[in-house]
């Protein structure tokens, strides 16, 4: 599926996905995407950035905020974004640049559908289902909605994402490349790195001392784990 208010766009993304095999529908501003999307399940969401009305920013929150965990990737003209960290944090997963090659555009929708479809396989076979409740924190799974001590802590899709891949399993150790793969694929090209920069975040939202954590456990020289007990 494609949000764009580019008529032009529209034409030249419905040949490229047809012409690969491909299903295709479309929407020309944000609230026209969100009700189609509210009937219409696609695999992957094209998400143009920069559109009157309700920007893509806003578009894809508002699909996190339904719980939605379709792959997204914004498109973008060069100069539109000064920071991509403001779409990352909006819940997207990645970007491509206008104008695009046709074949750039296949290899970015068909690593993301593959990391998609591993992802809900993982999810899937380590039933991350209802709630984990430890100490004063609470995360419940499916609603994307994390607690401590009764208030609810705000943070965005991907730090969730991680928090409830360790919480899912408690005391097992993931280094930074499992937790990396698990949440972005093996195909994306965000920093590896980025992990100690979540987890950072993450401790500063959920900890009562993020420096001497009692959730989010370092595991000295391979990762991170979360508590079974505190």
């Amino acid at each position: 599926m494609l949000i764009d208010d580019d008529c032009g766009v529209h034409t030249l993304i419905k040949r490229i996905l047809e012409d690969a095999g491909y299903s295709y529908c479309g929407a020309y501003g944000g609230e026209e995407g969100l009700e189609m999307l509210s009937t219409e399940h696609p695999d992957l969401l094209l998400l143009d950035v920069m559109m009157p009305g309700m920007n893509g920013f806003d578009v894809c929150k508002s699909i996190r905020e339904k719980g939605r965990r379709i792959p997204v990737v914004f498109l973008s003209a060069k100069g539109d974004i000064v920071d991509k960290s403001i779409g990352f944090k909006a819940g997207g997963d990645d970007y491509v640049v206008k104008p695009f090659s046709s074949e750039e555009l296949l290899l970015r929708i068909e690593a993301h559908l593959r990391r998609h479809k591993a992802n809900l396989a993982y999810a899937k076979a380590t039933q991350r289902e209802g709630s984990n409740k430890t100490g004063n924190l609470e995360i419940f799974f499916n609603r994307y909605e994390v607690y401590l001590r009764g208030k609810k802590i705000d943070l965005t899709a991907k730090e969730f994402e991680i928090l409830a891949l360790l919480a899912s399993n408690p005391g097992q150790a993931f280094t930074r490349g499992q937790i990396y793969e698990h949440i972005w694929g093996r195909d994306s090209n965000v920093d590896e790195s980025s992990i100690t920069v979540f987890m950072r975040k993450i401790r500063e939202k959920i900890e009562d001392n993020p420096s001497q954590p009692k959730y989010l456990l370092t595991v000295w020289r391979v990762g991170y784990k979360f508590a079974e007990r505190v």
